[in-house]
């Protein structure tokens, strides 16, 4: 059975189907909370929520949400506080998990995600007190664990951007040569940029891909250094980027028209997908709107691991769309949805 997990400004909704071409809508889980991140798999559905009200947890369902378990809260040091649970990853091991939150630091689990440690290296890095806001809040929005090695973690944050470490979260180094900062003094600074995105292919981690605040980019050294892979797209802003779960030359793409106009070029509805890792850019619209006047956000793409690949996103006006090959085509999941925060599919 293939799921689609679809965290919204109101609630989570979960998708199942056969096929990934009819598929079965069931929800509102948590109505009326932010579900901000999910971490999907075949061993369990995290999902961090935020409340006006209650504030910030995290929900555990082992059972594809027919019963849910609240974990510990994430708790930081006297002189901060949790705002918003920005990314859950699951690892090889089904014992750690990692979290990114808002203010921007990165905690880890080693039980499952029932009890959350402070990354203490990171949190105390010497940069921190620079680090800026985005436009959504200071947060670390995407935890990138090594595949094959443990002590690898790669980390974006807006703004601040790309920074990993080589010893298990003891101490962090910025990964921004090569990524632009139009809006600093030095254009291309050691840190400070506003990142939106980065995905890692899984069978060769050292290629990446940055959706930045104006700027995509490839790196084929696991972020030595980064190179501009926007000649093509119609616009070089956006939040969504994902990789294709088997051929690592596949690269997925979202653009908006730019930071004051936050909607596809023209109103026309295109995922854009490069085989050739960035060097040329194909417009997938087969079955997507002409008038789309809304955004995907950086956690509202994914993709699944089966063969041929699906792709899904939602938007910010409640649609959400599934291609069962690899964006050749597309099917409407779901209308009339909460604002889309956040999509993350697995076969279970």
């Amino acid at each position: 059975m293939h799921v689609l997990a679809i965290g919204t400004r109101k609630g989570l909704w979960l998708a199942t189907s056969a096929d990934r071409r009819s598929w079965d809508l069931d929800g509102p889980h948590h109505p009326m909370t932010e579900v901000s991140a999910i971490a999907l798999d075949h061993r369990r559905l995290l999902v961090g929520t935020a409340n006006s009200h209650f504030g910030p947890s995290l929900l555990a369902s082992e059972d594809l949400g027919r019963t849910w378990e609240e974990r510990s809260p994430i708790d930081f040091p006297a002189d901060a506080a949790l705002e918003r649970v920005w990314q859950l990853t699951t690892t090889a091991d089904p014992d750690v998990v990692y979290a990114g939150v808002q203010p921007s630091a990165l905690f880890r689990s080693d039980d499952g995600g029932r009890k959350f440690s402070l990354v203490e290296g990171l949190w105390e890095h010497p940069h921190r007190p620079e680090w800026g806001a985005g436009y959504g809040g200071q947060a670390v929005h995407t935890v990138l664990p090594h595949p094959r090695d443990e002590r690898r973690v790669t980390v974006a944050m807006s703004t601040g951007g790309v920074y990993r470490t080589f010893d298990g979260g003891t101490s962090w180094e910025p990964a921004n040569r090569g990524v632009q900062a139009y809006f600093l003094p030095d254009p291309y600074p050691e840190f400070g940029q506003c990142v939106h995105k980065i995905a890692r292919h899984p069978a060769e981690p050292d290629r990446m891909y940055l959706q930045n605040h104006h700027g995509v980019y490839r790196s084929t050294d696991g972020g030595d250094t980064w190179h501009s892979i926007a000649d093509g797209l119609p616009s070089d802003f956006g939040f969504a980027v994902v990789v294709h779960p088997h051929r690592p030359e596949v690269v997925y793409n979202f653009p908006l028209t730019a930071d004051s106009d936050r909607f596809p070029p023209g109103g026309a509805c295109a995922v854009h997908r490069s085989t050739d890792g960035g060097d040329t850019w194909t417009a997938l619209r087969t079955g997507l709107p002409d008038d789309f006047w809304t955004s995907v956000l950086r956690d509202a793409m994914c993709v699944d691991a089966a063969e041929p690949a699906g792709v899904y996103f939602g938007s910010r006006s409640g649609e959400v769309y599934a291609s069962a090959d690899e964006g050749d085509t597309w099917r409407c999941v779901a209308r009339h949805l909460p604002d889309v925060l956040c999509v993350r599919a697995a076969e279970v």
